[in-house]
C-alpha cells in the first residue's frame, strides 16, 4: 500500500506546511470512521490529491483548509462505508477493527473549536478503544460520521451537514442516536491501572494453562472473537461463556508451545501480543468491566497486523 510522502520541511512555505500538518488529524478521523489504518492512509492520500488538483486561486479561496480537508476525507469515508457492508458479506469469519500499536501521536490531537457541550463529548483516547470501535461499526454510516465529527472532533452540525448531505437538525438527531448506542453498550470500566493488572493476571494464567484462574478473570458471559480473514486459522464464530473461552485459550496455547505472549498497548489500552519466532502473529484487545474481562478480540489477519510486524521485523 502506498502512503503519502511528505516533502522535506525545509522546502515548504508556511501555507504548505500548515496543509501537511493536518495529515495526523485526517488519519485520526478516517481511522475512527473506517476501523482500518491502511484504509485511512489511502483516504488521506486521496484527500491530498484532490487538494493539489485545485488551482492556487481555488486553494486560496478556502478560508479554513484544515476543515476543508477533513470534510473531503469524511465524504470519501462515507462512500467507503456505504460499500463496506457488501465487502463484509464476502469476508471470511468475524471482522474486527484493525488494532493500533502503542499510543499514536494523533490520538490526542484536537481542532481548536471548543463549542461542544462536555456532556456530549467523548475523549479522543476513548474513541480509539476497541470496544468503542466495535460499537461504531454497528452504526449507520451517517450516524458514525455525525458522531465522530461532532462529539469527538468538535465540528458543528452545520459542518457535519455538508458532509452527510442532511440538515443540521437531522445531523443532531444522528449524533444523538449514536450517543444512545454508545451509552447502551457501556458498563462500568476498570481504571487503567486495574485493567493492566487484570490483563497481566490473564497473561500469567494463560501461560500456566490454568483454566480455573482464567475463569476467575472472565465474566460468566465472556465472549472471545477472532479475526483471521480467511488467511490464517481463526474461529469463524464467537466463543461464548467463561468456561468455553478458558478451555479454548488453553487448547490454543497447547497446540502452539512456541508462542510468546507479551504485554502491549493496544488501541491506547492494556492488551497482549502473541509472537512466534519473533514475529507478531496475533493481537489481543480486551473489554474489562469491573474486575472481569467481558470481551476478547483477537486479530490474526496478517493484513491487519502490518504495523505490528513492522515493529518486530
Amino acid at each position: 500500500m502506498n502512503t503519502l510522502s511528505e516533502p522535506e520541511a525545509g522546502g515548504l512555505d508556511p501555507g504548505l506546511s500548515a496543509i501537511m500538518s493536518e495529515r495526523h488529524q485526517l488519519i485520526g478521523v478516517a481511522y475512527r470512521l473506517l476501523g482500518s489504518l491502511a484504509d485511512a492512509e489511502d483516504v488521506v492520500q486521496e484527500t491530498y490529491a484532490r487538494w493539489y488538483a485545485m488551482s492556487p486561486e481555488q486553494q486560496e479561496a478556502i478560508n479554513r483548509p484544515g476543515a476543508w480537508l477533513t470534510k473531503v476525507a469524511s465524504r470519501i469515508c462515507l462512500d467507503l462505508l456505504g460499500s463496506a457492508r457488501a465487502r463484509r458479506e464476502s469476508y471470511v469469519g468475524e471482522w474486527i477493527p484493525e488494532p493500533l500499536p502503542g499510543r499514536p501521536e494523533w490520538i490526542n490531537e484536537r481542532p481548536g473549536d471548543t463549542t461542544v457541550d462536555p456532556a456530549e463529548r467523548i475523549t479522543l483516547d476513548e474513541s480509539v478503544h476497541m470496544a468503542f470501535l466495535v460499537v461504531l461499526d454497528s452504526m449507520t454510516p451517517a450516524e458514525r460520521i455525525a458522531f465522530i465529527l461532532h462529539d469527538v472532533f468538535r465540528y458543528s452540525f452545520a459542518e457535519v451537514a455538508e458532509v452527510v448531505g442532511r440538515t443540521p437538525a437531522a445531523c443532531r438527531q444522528l449524533a444523538s442516536s449514536a450517543r444512545r448506542r454508545i451509552r447502551a453498550s457501556q458498563a462500568p470500566e476498570a481504571t487503567a491501572a486495574r485493567r493492566a493488572g487484570i490483563v497481566r493476571d490473564f497473561k500469567r494464567a494463560w501461560e500456566a494453562k490454568d483454566i480455573d484462574a482464567l475463569i476467575g478473570l472472565l465474566d460468566p458471559d465472556a465472549c472471545a472473537i477472532g479475526d483471521g480473514g480467511g488467511l490464517v486459522n481463526a474461529e469463524l464464530r464467537p466463543v461464548e461463556g467463561d468456561g468455553q473461552v478458558a478451555r479454548y485459550l488453553v487448547d490454543l496455547i497447547s497446540r502452539a508451545p512456541d508462542m510468546t505472549i507479551l504485554e502491549s498497548t493496544v488501541n491506547a489500552q492494556a492488551g497482549l501480543t502473541v509472537q512466534q519466532e519473533g514475529v507478531t502473529v496475533a493481537v489481543f484487545a480486551f473489554d474489562v468491566t469491573g474486575d472481569r474481562i467481558a470481551h476478547i478480540w483477537a486479530v490474526r489477519n496478517p493484513e491487519k497486523l502490518r504495523p505490528w510486524t513492522a515493529r518486530t521485523a
